[in-house]
């Protein structure tokens, strides 16, 4: 029986020291709207969020299209960096995914981010196999998840996605089958 996951990184947000309360900006808004029609044509039978007010916001319409209610998951919620903000923040993400054990003062490393999202996901799995499941989340744990799957899923495939990307994840029981972005970005 397989079973869908639409890994959906959030639209574009403005940016607060708040990581859990950052709303959508203005353009982020106007692309939720794009993403709620793209799910629209497509049979969705749960949708799942980060607590992150930006996840949530960015798939809350594909919810209340098939009139259920986000359902929050921490486990999807964005690796945390550091304690506090980094001066050089793409100095310092590089340096988390050169060495998967490293992390910087208060944060988590690749492979502790990796291991709570996974087993996340893991736990979604099994609880809805066979569905078609809507995930907000976020970049960076977005493609941990994946690259647990497939090692060519890596920093540099991090630095592609778009705000929001979309990547449909096919799975056999446990087994990851196939990947296919389905959309990234608002259309211009």
């Amino acid at each position: 029986m397989q079973t869908n996951v639409y890994l959906v990184r959030h639209a574009h947000s403005t940016y607060t020291a708040d990581e859990l309360g950052r709303p959508l900006s203005e353009k982020g808004m106007a692309a939720s709207e794009n993403v709620r029609q793209l799910f629209a044509r497509k049979k969705i039978d749960v949708v799942l969020s980060s607590p992150y007010k930006r996840a949530i916001q960015t798939v809350e319409c594909v919810a209340a299209g098939i009139g259920k209610e986000v359902i929050i998951k921490e486990g999807f919620k964005e690796r945390r960096l550091s304690e506090k903000p980094m001066e050089d923040f793409q100095a310092a993400i590089a340096k988390v995914w050169e060495d998967p054990t490293f992390f910087w003062e208060g944060g988590e490393s690749n492979v502790a981010a990796q291991k709570r999202g996974v087993q996340a996901l893991l736990n979604v799995l099994e609880e809805y196999e066979g569905k078609n499941i809507v995930i907000g989340t976020h970049g960076n744990i977005m493609v941990l998840l994946m690259n647990f799957f497939d090692r060519n899923y890596d920093f540099l495939f991090w630095k592609s996605l778009e705000m929001p990307d979309i990547y449909k994840l096919m799975f056999q029981s446990k087994n990851l089958i196939n990947v296919e972005r389905i959309w990234n970005g608002p259309e211009e």
